[in-house]
């Protein structure tokens, strides 16, 4: 028996967050050692939480191309299924009405 596939969204949201995680790790080796500038007075770690979103999006741009594709697919899929159930339950009521 397989497991159930995970949601595309959650998948993506979470290779995303692990992008994320990984970028603020470098930022703030980065900051320690002095390879990059420490945030003023105690805006040290606001200054790593913006340089690890500032890396990351770019990265999950172009390395989760293929989640973002498999999710809008999904949520088109959603969107399709919901709008014709909705347009269902609308037709219904008008034959029930008349």
């Amino acid at each position: 028996m397989s497991a159930a596939k995970p949601s595309a969204t959650i998948r993506y949201t979470a290779m995303r967050l692990l992008i994320f995680v990984g970028c603020f790790f470098v930022a703030g080796v980065a900051v320690h050692f002095g390879v990059l500038p420490a945030g003023v007075g105690g805006s040290n770690a606001v200054w790593v939480i913006l340089l690890g979103l500032l890396l990351s999006a770019p990265l999950s741009f172009i390395m989760l191309r293929k989640q973002r594709d498999e999710m809008s697919e999904q949520l088109v899929s959603t969107v399709d299924r919901t709008k014709a159930r909705l347009e269902a339950n609308r037709t219904r009521e008008d034959s029930v009405t008349r």
